[in-house]
């Protein structure tokens, strides 16, 4: 049976997409001679009494797909309330609830989780149902005893030897892979480009940690003053270092004479110093000529001058 092409590559689409990226749990398998030959496969899910089984959900499509749901059924045994003795499935997703946006992978999803949620209310097989409602020990030995027998392969299928989140993440590696090897990253062209500099922290000095330029007031070096805190200087800032308050100049005074001042008055009597030159200091071998001259010197120098006068 020929499908229509808008069908047909939907289905390739949807077929395209769940064997790339499959839910966890499911899987499908197609023919190599018939794509429309598809079959679903569903992995017991765990904590129910399905759990070890690998259950087969057939597919026939026909030309109103999407519009109207595909036939589906299990064409593996299995014992439950909803599924009955030749394999149809009672879900309304797959009757009145149907929407032309479900899918495949809609349906899959929706029959395993009513293997984890069964319905006793609308039952296909009525015995399951009644066992579940009321003996649910028995129900889940049944269900296990159906199972391991014609569920449980000896290996299971192929399809599930790769998980779910292994392909996708192979999928997304791959094209990360890709993209990478074609542009490099942002990160490796700066750390390529242009290296980066040390970072160093600004050193902030004082003006006064400069050394004070010489002072001198009249001729005198002056010491600069170090200012400790609170003094003036702190104060001033830019006068950091120099002297708030210089010494008076020192004015050096001349050698006391050897003479005293009585000394000083006798040598002007005798003539040894001039008269213009009084305050000047003696010097001592003048002191030395007037003590040894005595009084006997004084009268002959007034004999000399009575004999010019004459």
């Amino acid at each position: 049976m020929s499908l229509p092409p808008p069908v047909m590559r939907r289905l390739m689409r949807e077929i395209t997409q769940l064997k790339n990226s499959p839910p966890e749990g499911i899987r499908v398998q197609t023919s190599e001679d018939n794509l429309l030959d598809l079959t679903g496969i569903i992995e017991g899910p765990e904590g129910t009494p399905y759990a070890g089984g690998y259950f087969r959900v057939k597919f026939k499509f026909n030309e109103e797909f999407p519009a109207a749901p595909p036939k589906c059924w299990f064409i593996t045994k299995l014992f439950h309330p909803n599924v009955s003795s030749a394999g149809e499935i009672c879900v309304n997703t797959l009757k009145k609830d149907w929407k032309a946006t479900y899918g495949i992978e809609h349906i899959l999803v929706t029959v395993k989780c009513l293997l984890i949620y069964p319905n006793p209310e609308s039952a296909l097989d009525e015995e399951a149902g009644k066992l579940l409602l009321e003996d649910y020990a028995s129900y889940c030995s049944r269900a296990k005893l159906i199972t391991s027998v014609h569920a449980t392969p000896r290996v299971r299928p192929v399809e599930f030897d790769t998980p779910a989140s292994e392909a996708t993440a192979s999928s997304e590696s791959s094209s990360a892979t890709a993209s990478s090897s074609s542009t490099p990253s942002s990160s490796s062209k700066s750390s390529t480009s242009t290296p980066t500099a040390p970072f160093t922290l600004p050193i902030i000095t004082r003006k006064s940690s400069s050394p004070a330029p010489a002072v001198s007031i009249h001729g005198l070096p002056m010491v600069p003053l170090k200012s400790s805190p609170g003094s003036n200087a702190d104060r001033l800032g830019e006068n950091d270092g120099a002297t708030l308050n210089p010494p008076k100049e020192r004015h050096i005074s001349p050698s006391p004479s050897p003479l005293g001042t009585a000394d000083a008055n006798v040598a002007l009597s005798v003539g040894v110093v001039p008269a213009s030159n009084a305050p000047a200091t003696l010097t001592p071998g003048t002191k030395a000529v007037k003590r040894a001259a005595g009084p006997g010197a004084t009268g002959a120098e007034k004999r000399k001058k009575a004999l010019k006068r004459l």
